[in-house]
């Protein structure tokens, strides 16, 4: 339950304070953690020890100390000298271990509960009940965020996460699966939207820092009860998608600020397709050219504006009225008129969406 590199990082702690040696080993033997490189001489000896009823016991110059998780044996310890101080040494090692034990066994209890709140796998009366136990608030407000990076099974940048928040804070970061971070965040009561871009921006710079390149992030909605958290982990995870596909130039996109992208998403394919087919009669709104496409973004950037879309493309007005006119006859759409422009755009969005479920079939 606890690492290798904890418990190592515990020990070199513990010598640093009392230049005593020590070495933890497992119950099949093998040295977890060291302090000194001859630890596997005393293998032959721990396995003799763990069948031994004593507690704890001077074998060839050291101290042996078995270590229970609850009922358990865990680990054995090792420290070097058969005095008394030592002795005292190996009683304090083995509570610090135990208390590490107890708090690992803690914090993956809390995980598992998380994992499963957001994935909807407890009734409503398990949510409070479990929630009770783990001395986990139930009427907080939260936010869920959901990290995206460029490598699977990427626990470094889950470590940096986690100790971004610290582990005192009410916050809770894990993992539902291999790609992606997920942070449930407490939210103070005059904190808003504008602390979750705050923190999605953090966390971003954090990675990016860490050499993450590819770093995705989108947050939920804020909820009230412990039981709305999986519905802001489910609006992130959309986000998350709708991002990549309207908003690709964004590394952090929010659920509130999707807008009609949000409906689009939810639009099963063969209704897709036969919209476009009723609107442009079987052709794709992007086959047409790198010009037209141009004139018609620019035109939709400025909001139908004939004046200001010819001035930045540097072009006469009569140019540009002439592009749209022609855009007319073969789509039939006049995109000066609001109504039509409306369905052209959402035409371009909607082929936008269908290239992207197509791309995640391959």
């Amino acid at each position: 339950m606890i690492s290798n590199q904890i418990l190592q990082n515990t020990i070199d702690g513990l010598k640093g304070i009392t230049r005593i040696d020590l070495c933890i080993i497992d119950t099949e033997g093998k040295v977890l953690a060291s302090t000194f490189p001859e630890a596997d001489a005393y293998t032959g000896s721990v396995l003799a020890f763990i069948d031994s009823p004593a507690d704890s016991q001077v074998i060839q110059g050291f101290q042996f100390f078995k270590i229970f998780d609850e009922n358990q044996l865990e680990y054995i310890l090792l420290i070097n000298g058969g005095s008394e101080d030592a002795y005292m040494v190996g009683k304090l090692v083995v509570f610090q271990i135990q208390n590490l034990l107890v708090a690992y066994k803690e914090r993956f209890d809390k995980d598992n509960f998380i994992k499963n709140l957001l994935l909807d796998n407890l009734l409503l009366v398990d949510i409070y009940n479990r929630a009770k136990k783990l001395h986990i608030q139930t009427e907080v407000r939260r936010a869920v965020f959901v990290i995206e990076t460029g490598r699977e099974k990427d626990t470094a940048s889950l470590e940096n996460v986690r100790t971004l928040f610290g582990a005192k804070s009410h916050d809770f970061i894990t993992a539902v699966d291999e790609k992606n971070i997920i942070v449930v965040k407490e939210l103070g009561e005059n904190e808003g939207y504008a602390e979750l871009e705050k923190t999605a921006k953090v966390i971003r710079d954090l990675l990016n820092g860490e050499g993450e390149e590819k770093v995705h992030i989108a947050y939920g909605t804020i909820v009230g009860e412990l039981k709305e958290v999986s519905r802001s982990y489910k609006e992130a995870r959309m986000a998350l998608d709708v991002g990549k596909i309207f908003f690709d130039e964004k590394d952090i996109v929010a659920y509130s600020t999707l807008g009609i992208g949000r409906l689009i998403y939810q639009l099963p394919i063969p209704l897709c397709k036969m919209f476009i087919r009723e609107i442009f009669d079987g052709k794709s709104p992007d086959d047409f050219d790198e010009e037209t496409l141009t004139t018609i973004n620019k035109f939709f950037e400025n909001s139908l504006n004939v004046s200001e879309t010819s001035r930045q493309l540097y072009i006469h007005r009569n140019t540009l009225v002439y592009r749209l006119d022609k855009l007319q006859k073969s789509t039939g759409l006049d995109l000066r008129v609001f109504e039509d422009a409306i369905t052209f755009k959402i035409a371009l969005m909607v082929v936008k969406y269908m290239k992207y479920m197509e791309s995640m079939e391959y």
